[in-house]
């Protein structure tokens, strides 16, 4: 039953609607009705509108008491109790505005952004004639954009940013004579930019960005003399920067990044004096860089990366002693670095790999003691490492792989405790690796493959706290391992190949996450360690081409997750264990070349399927695989035969027990075919999909079931798991009892192929990315209309349910170590995607809802329908949002870590083009 007082407003409202009374002196305030029923109009799931209390109101005569001015989000004018500001952002609030917003006539802030608000905007809000400020942003309003915004004439800000508005940018904004900023970034607007654009006299921000906007940019918006900030990059323009834009004398900010422009960088842009950031990454100017740029003395930032630039970088560039940022990644400059550069009193990034220079990195470079980030990898740069680039303990990420790089070390980079990420992979560096790495706190990431390094391996290196990825492959070292190599707590992927080691493998103890170990191509001796059932995470093993002996431990097949396994060209000796027949997650096992007997399991997941030449050069092997029958089955096909002769009186009695089993069999086969004919028919659900044609499977890895095993198990499931804009996720649990998520994609209509062909690059992306924290695609089902997914199920559901205490009985994330774990998980997983996939990947699409949580509630990283590969030839579509993850951070408390962790890469890392 509604409150007496909700009642009394719907009789107040029917009278307003019937008789076009006026209030009178007993009716409540219009600001009173119209906040109530915004309150009742709108989904309020955090219940912040709990303080909204009219009570003390109601109970006042003539409604005297204004207590809707102490409502949380609301400011009033102090003598006449109107409501003068409205903030409502950041609530999860959803639903349709009402109407009755309109009363709140002397409203002049709104902000209703960052809400989940949907559909069209509410024309009722261009009644509220006095705004100044507008905020809908970070919201998903969609439709073309209602036409009224014209009556909000004192209109000086409007932010509409990271909606889903359709259809042409709307032209009313033109008469809006004060308006100030303009954000209509992040939407689907399309068409041109009008013309009448152009004639904001008082526009000081104009944001378009994150579009699908076309056409020529307007030489008109060179008009614009009061801009300070345009930001219209992530469209898909023609033709070139106006040179007209060189008017804007008073621009500070200039970003028109992604666009497919091309032709020459204007040279007049050169007399922007005030300027102090110029985005102009992934075009395709040609040409050289300007020498008038080198005239910006207020320039904080340039970037002009992913362009088709020649020439060299001009020497005057040294003289912009304000330059904090500098990108000139993916082009085709060439020449040396101006030892300027160096330099540079407040450089913090550099960022130069992927052209053609030559020549010596600048050996101040660093000196200023502001250093962040260096990435100069994918050149031609010789010389030694600059001393100083760790001089302020700031530097975090130090790129320089692919050089040619000489000389050792610089022996100050043991002390940079602020360094993360260290490549500085195929070069010509010498010596010992210096002792110290290892006691760097914040370092996760090093590759020093393919050196001339020497001399023995710091035994530091075990000791590393946050060391999760370490490469020492294709050196010279001629030592052993260090005995404590496995004790690094948080190392993943370890890989010492070809570096010429010595000695005994050690123990395995204390490699309980590592997932990847390397060591093929050395001398290695002594036998494999049996404590490896230690690393209890590891999924791929490569000790081959070593001088190992003994035999091969039991132990490896009953780690729960290992795929590879390659011992081959060793001298190992005894038997291969027969419990690796009971090992399911095995893909491939490779013992080729060494000194093993006995019998080849015959049985089991793997196998029987395996190819001969896993086993070759090994000549007391024998088994059904090689074609070489074992003594004890040559022993028994001869008592089979003398059986066989002893057994001729009983041909009659043989010959009538085949008769009846055959008998038997075929009754059985009816019976089963009636089986399915009765489920088919009962289940229509899926009988369209029999019809249409043969069904083909797609394995990534080995299989116990088939297609038709697929298409069994969903004829008879109601288990639906998930259901998305792509397709319903259901459970099932094949014939072997094995259980797995089938994602099958949404019907045949023509409408549905667009989402059906973004789904399946799923198919592309998953099915060769091996990570513990990346959810695992089995394989693919598919005929000519439909596909199916099929994934290893996560029994503990995404991270969306959890967080929003779908699974309220079970409550998995209350505590904070849990939500850390989980954290750190997805953003392992994101991290080996953006870095260590070949070609590095792109999500585009993380939020809580495409987290799984396995059973033992760790991260994987899921449905990769909207990624792309970065080394694609297909250019990146933006996304709502424009250049920004899609996460809901109201509802990701758990993944505050992530976002700090991914906080440092902001425009690119490393070799990788990653847009936060």
């Amino acid at each position: 039953m509604k409150p007496p007082f909700l009642l009394f407003l719907t009789f107040t409202f029917y009278l307003l609607k019937s008789s076009r009374l006026a209030f009178s002196a007993s009716a409540p305030p219009l600001p009173l009705i119209s906040l109530l029923s915004i309150k009742s109009s709108l989904k309020d799931p955090l219940s912040t509108f709990k303080d909204w209390d009219p009570t003390p109101t109601f109970s006042k005569p003539n409604f005297e008491d204004p207590v809707w001015c102490a409502w949380s989000g609301i400011k009033c004018n102090p003598k006449t109790a109107q409501v003068t500001s409205l903030d409502l952002s950041r609530r999860n609030l959803s639903g349709i505005i009402p109407a009755e917003i309109r009363y709140l006539t002397s409203l002049v802030n709104l902000n209703l952004s960052a809400n989940y608000f949907d559909g069209p905007l509410q024309p009722a809000i261009f009644e509220l004639t006095q705004l100044r400020t507008l905020d809908i942003s970070h919201n998903s309003f969609n439709s073309t954009f209602p036409p009224g915004v014209s009556k909000l004439k004192f209109l000086k800000t409007f932010n509409a940013y990271s909606n889903s508005f359709r259809g042409p940018l709307p032209q009313e904004f033109i008469h809006l004579r004060f308006l100030e900023q303009l954000n209509l970034g992040g939407s689907y607007f399309e068409g041109e930019i009008p013309v009448g654009y152009g004639s904001f006299t008082r526009l000081k921000l104009l944001d378009l960005a994150g579009n699908t906007l076309v056409g020529t940019l307007p030489p008109k918006l060179g008009f614009l003399s009061q801009l300070e900030r345009i930001e219209i990059g992530y469209n898909a323009f023609s033709g070139t920067v106006p040179v007209e834009f060189a008017q804007l004398s008073n621009l500070k900010y200039l970003d028109i990044s992604n666009c497919t422009l091309s032709g020459p960088l204007p040279e007049e842009l050169g007399n922007l004096t005030k300027l102090e950031a110029l985005y102009f990454f992934k075009n395709s100017f040609t040409g050289e860089i300007p020498v008038s740029y080198t005239n910006l003395k207020a320039l904080r930032v340039l970037d002009l990366s992913d362009n088709q630039l020649t020439g060299t970088i001009p020497e005057g560039l040294a003289s912009l002693t304000e330059l904090t940022w500098l990108s000139l990644i993916g082009n085709n400059l060439s020449g040396t670095i101006p030892d300027g550069v160096g330099e540079l009193p407040n450089l913090n990034t550099l960022l130069l790999w992927n052209n053609n220079f030559s020549g010596i990195l600048p050996q101040k470079l660093g000196s200023n003691g502001k250093l962040l980030s260096l990435d100069v990898s994918s050149n031609s740069l010789t010389g030694p490492i600059p001393p100083n680039l760790c001089y302020g303990n700031r530097l975090f990420k130090l790129i320089l792989f692919s050089n040619m790089f000489m000389h050792e070390l610089p022996g100050s980079l043991v002390n940079c405790t602020s360094l993360s990420r260290f490549r500085i992979q195929n070069n010509l560096l010498n010596g010992t690796i210096p002792y110290g790495f290892g006691l760097l706190t914040n370092l996760t990431f090093v590759d020093m493959s393919r050196n001339s390094f020497t001399g023995e391996i710091p035994q530091d290196l075990g000791y590393a706290p946050a060391l999760q990825f370490l490469n020492i492959s294709e050196n010279s070292f001629n030592t052993a391992l260090p005995s404590n190599i496995w004790g690094a707590p948080s190392l993943q992927i370890f890989s010492a190949s070809s570096s010429k080691l010595t000695g005994k493998i050690p123990d395995f103890i204390g490699c309980k996450n590592v997932y990847k170990i390397e060591l093929q191509g050395n001398f290695l001796n002594g036998s494999i360690p049996w404590d490896i059932d230690h690393c209890d995470k590891l999924l791929a093993l490569n000790l081959s081409r070593n001088l190992l002996t003994g035999i091969i431990p039991w132990e490896i097949s009953t780690l729960p997750s290992i795929t590879a396994v390659d011992l081959s060209h060793n001298f190992l000796t005894g038997t291969i264990p027969s419990n690796f027949e009971n090992c399911s997650t095995l893909e491939t096992f490779n013992v080729a070349y060494n000194l093993l007997t006995g019998p080849i399991p015959s049985s089991g997941p793997i196998f029987p399927n395996l190819h001969p030449s896993s086993f070759s050069g090994n000549d007391g092997l024998c088994g059904r695989i090689l074609a070489k029958p074992c003594p004890a089955e040559a022993m028994a096909a001869g008592d089979v035969e003398v059986r066989n002769k002893q057994q001729q009186p009983k041909k009659t009695a043989g010959a009538i027990v085949w008769i009846m089993a055959a008998a038997f069999g075929i009754g059985l086969f009816v019976l089963v075919a009636g089986t399915r004919c009765f489920h088919a028919n009962y289940s229509r659900r899926f009988s369209d999909d029999r019809e249409i044609g043969p069904w083909k499977l797609t394995a990534f890895q080995r299989l116990n079931f088939t297609a038709d095993d697929v298409l069994e198990c969903l004829s008879m499931t109601d288990k639906i798991i998930g259901m998305g804009s792509t397709g319903t996720v259901y459970k099932a649990e094949m014939p072997g009892g094995e259980i797995i998520a089938v994602k099958k994609l949404w019907g045949k209509h023509k409408e549905n192929i667009r989402r059906r062909r973004g789904v399946l690059a799923e198919v592309d992306v998953l099915g060769n990315v091996r990570h513990r924290n990346i959810v695992r695609l089995l394989g693919c089902c598919s005929n000519r209309e439909c596909t199916m997914l099929l994934y290893e199920y996560m029994p503990n559901g995404n991270l969306d349910d959890l967080l929003h205490g779908k699974n309220k009985g079970e409550n998995l994330v209350a505590d904070w170590v849990t939500r850390y774990k989980i954290a750190l998980g997805v953003a392992q997983g994101i991290c080996y995607l953006h870095h260590d996939c070949d070609p590095v990947i792109v999500h585009r699409d993380l939020k809580p809802s495409n987290i799984l949580l396995d059973g033992e509630m760790e991260a994987r990283v899921a449905d990769f329908g909207v990624a792309k590969l970065i080394q694609s030839d297909e250019s990146m579509s933006v996304i709502a949002g424009s250049y920004s993850l899609s996460m809901e951070f109201s509802s990701v408390l758990a993944l505050i870590s992530l976002m700090l962790y991914l906080n440092y890469y902001y425009y690119y890392d490393n070799d990788i083009a990653v847009y936060i």
